[in-house]
């Protein structure tokens, strides 16, 4: 996959957009690794319910039964967040050293978008670390979920990267590892409660994981979510919903996406450009280094 992009030497300057490459950003696995993958897969396996209705307890004080609910999510987020295949390590680290590079260069976006650094352009940033993946020896690649509307959810589409390798298992054929860019943020509420915000937090801002592991992340944040909005009173919005949640990271691989990039210098500077249409052009020409045009 040949991706040609502008990389010059460390950048002074850093937008508030960018991906901060610091540990927590990828939650603390290494803290608690499990040396067994087996052991890692056992509790994150399980068949997900998306109806998770549950019957009233009208026996239990309803504020001793919304702090137990949010104590038990708590636990459950916390226990997810300590397993770790070697798998998932591996791949993880790969791509926070990918990122970390990415992250002390100056690029350039060079997908035609409005922005000056390609580290606030998430497509350009997707295609750089897959492509020093790649060059790793993954079998990585970017995907794309779209999916129909229905009567329970809206449509949508959403972007992201895998990393996909044989097991050792047939049975279980192919094992993949996703790659989110902004996991944190697809879980953010404007009017999430203390309590739900606190789970936010916690989760990783870039999640490197696989699939079955990401459909526990969803289940628990997703539950918290129809609490939060049930204890403020509110309507939980379809996009919003386990359903929906889960569609996001449920695609294919998306060859158009993997297209080399228009090619750009990469050492020269982009020169200064002046309008004919600047009332002040003549006052400035020569800041601006440019050679007045006469126009006939």
């Amino acid at each position: 996959m040949d991706i040609e992009l502008s990389i010059t030497p460390a950048a002074a300057h850093r937008t508030s957009d960018e991906v901060i490459f610091a540990d927590t950003v990828f939650g603390f696995w290494e803290e608690f690794q499990d040396s067994s993958e087996n052991s890692s897969n056992s509790s994150n396996d399980e068949e997900i319910d998306d109806d998770d209705d549950e019957e009233e307890d009208d026996s239990i004080c309803p504020i001793e039964k919304n702090k137990t609910f949010w104590e038990e999510q708590d636990q459950l987020l916390k226990a997810t967040l300590c397993r770790s295949s070697s798998r998932e390590t591996k791949i993880r680290q790969a791509t926070k050293e990918a990122l970390k590079e990415l992250n002390m260069s100056e690029m350039l976006c060079m997908c035609r978008r409005p922005v000056v650094e390609a580290k606030s352009c998430r497509n350009c940033l997707r295609r750089e670390i897959c492509k020093r993946l790649s060059n790793l020896g993954y079998n990585s690649s970017i995907c794309k979920s779209k999916w129909s509307n229905s009567s329970e959810i809206p449509s949508g589409e959403h972007t992201y990267l895998e990393v996909t390798e044989n097991s050792s298992n047939i049975k279980r054929g192919v094992i993949k590892v996703v790659i989110e860019l902004n996991f944190r943020a697809e879980f953010e509420m404007a009017r999430g409660n203390e309590e739900y915000n606190q789970l936010v937090k916690r989760l990783p801002e870039v999640f490197v994981g696989k699939a079955e592991r990401l459909r526990v992340f969803v289940k628990i944040m997703c539950s918290a979510a129809k609490k939060c909005m049930k204890e403020k009173k509110l309507h939980l919005g379809p996009w919003r919903k386990q359903k929906y949640m889960l569609a996001k990271w449920d695609g294919k691989c998306d060859t158009s996406l993997l297209e080399p990039l228009p090619t750009l210098c990469s050492t020269r500077p982009r020169k200064p450009k002046a309008s004919m249409l600047t009332f002040d052009l003549l006052e400035n020409i020569v800041a601006h280094h440019c050679t007045a045009v006469q126009v006939i």
